[in-house]
């Protein structure tokens, strides 16, 4: 797969869930020392960037999709490499 065919397969099933099952997702694949780190990072720079408003309130969840893509598409190259038959 192809990031932006991994990108799109995460908004698909992203779009899907309800916000318990985001809550449970999150809770089984980012440590909470994470998620904080991304709402104390994304205010201050925020902050220094001036931004403002709804963006400013988004920004954590920007950056935690962000992280969250990457964890799939490095257990997706993880199993290819574990997979002989690819």
């Amino acid at each position: 797969m192809t990031v932006e065919e991994i990108a799109w397969e995460f908004a698909g099933v992203f779009d899907e869930l309800d916000a318990s099952q985001i809550n449970e997702m999150l809770a089984k694949n980012v440590p909470l020392e994470t998620l904080s780190f991304f709402t104390e990072y994304a205010d201050q720079f925020g902050r220094v960037e001036k931004i403002e408003g709804d963006s400013a309130r988004r920004l954590p969840n920007l950056m935690l999709i962000g992280y969250l893509m990457r964890v799939l598409e490095e257990r997706l190259l993880s199993d290819d490499d574990e997979d002989p038959s690819l």
